[in-house]
């Protein structure tokens, strides 16, 4: 039993926490020495305060994360269902299908266009392997009626840091402009798909230890050095993301504690030719943790920019929604169209991205598949 908190928001968990979440960014060969020198808390308390914090479901997961668009083909996916299917289709698609990260069912605050695609999931399959061809299949198993997929043209901002964010203000943003990130397919060896598989893996609590990458290099079975070396070059190659530790922000903690209680996707459309310096400007804003170019289409009234943003109090969601639109409109940047898609029931898990087991698992949904 330990003597400390495993809340977030104990003073020495915060401290690590503002780093953790989402500050170290890429491959680090000492990922857990980086979070004590730039938190400024001793290493053996940072492995004994995030050990613990694991275990206790506060931190939800700790791994390295990919920049997964680079590595397989990507989309947000709308999906219509009916009401009485709707939870057996959440749970389909969060508990048997492994390329679907999250899933969540969200409404709006008045019938608008698209209100009707209560579920939503993040998808992602192998590069040259069909998503519309892995819908079909999962319409099979769950009843949904239709889907609308929207990949990723381009991406602006993509972080955690709940804790960090508690203390932003409506409208604090950047000096610059966000960079938007193009995506493109990175393809890989063999052997740079091993050291990716084993670089990916969640961490059990025994294994957040000094050289925690020594017992991965041996899974993958290559050298210390040379999975070292495999995971800088893919990092230069931008399929590397950050190394993070995932708090548990949907979910209370054992004693009832909360990190967040609205998780809002925003969505705004703004003319064609103008998404890039759109999304440059929605994506500066700290308190985002997620932004895109995604074409909505005509379900959405062509709505072509999409943010999450997360907090405790929905009014205060809505005072950074509004910071927000006054910037873009400071920036002469016409809006059409704008609304809030709140997010309710929710479960977020890594996404798989291995092309082996995507066959297979294709292969055994239709072999499975219920008879029309």
């Amino acid at each position: 039993m330990s003597t400390f908190s495993i809340e977030h928001s104990d003073p020495v968990n915060s401290q690590i926490l503002a780093i953790s979440e989402d500050k170290i960014q890429g491959f680090v060969r000492e990922p857990f020495a980086e979070i004590a020198k730039l938190s400024g808390v001793r290493l053996e308390t940072v492995h004994e305060r995030i050990r613990a914090m694991l275990e206790a479901g506060t931190i939800r997961r700790v791994r390295q994360t990919l920049i997964a668009p680079n590595l397989a083909d990507g989309a947000l996916v709308a999906w219509r269902v009916a009401e009485e299917k709707l939870n057996s289709a959440f749970d389909f698609m969060f508990q048997q299908d492994p390329f679907s990260g999250h899933v969540v069912v969200r409404s709006t605050d008045q019938q608008t266009p698209g209100s009707e695609y209560r579920l939503w999931t993040t998808l992602k399959v192998p590069v040259g392997t069909s998503m519309d061809d892995h819908c079909r299949v999962l319409m099979q198993h769950t009843g949904c009626e239709k889907y609308k997929l929207m990949p990723a043209k381009g991406i602006f901002a993509l972080g955690v840091g709940h804790v960090r964010r508690k203390t932003i203000e409506p409208g604090d943003r950047s000096e610059a402009a966000a960079q938007m990130m193009q995506v493109k397919n990175v393809p890989l060896t063999p052997r740079e798909w091993d050291v990716l598989l084993a670089l990916k893996r969640e961490f059990e609590p025994t294994e957040l230890v000094p050289n925690p990458w020594a017992p991965r290099a041996e899974e993958a079975g290559v050298p210390l050095e040379e999975f070292f070396q495999i995971a800088e070059d893919l990092q230069s190659r931008k399929v590397i993301g950050r190394f993070s530790t995932f708090l548990e922000h949907v979910k209370p903690s054992q004693t009832g504690v909360r990190v967040t209680r609205f998780n809002a996707l925003f969505h705004w459309a703004v003319p064609a030719g103008r998404e890039v310096e759109a999304g440059g400007e929605v994506g500066r804003h700290d308190i985002l943790t997620h932004c895109y170019w995604r074409e909505g289409g005509p379900e959405f009234n062509n709505v072509n920019i999409m943010s999450v943003a997360h907090g405790t109090e929905k009014p205060r969601v809505l005072q950074h929604k509004a910071a927000i639109d006054t910037h873009l409109a400071a920036c002469g940047v016409p809006v059409a169209y704008t609304n809030v898609f709140w997010g309710g029931r929710s479960e977020i898990k890594p996404s798989e991205i291995s092309p082996v087991i995507h066959s297979k698992w294709m292969a055994q949904m239709k072999e499975s598949a219920p008879v029309a």
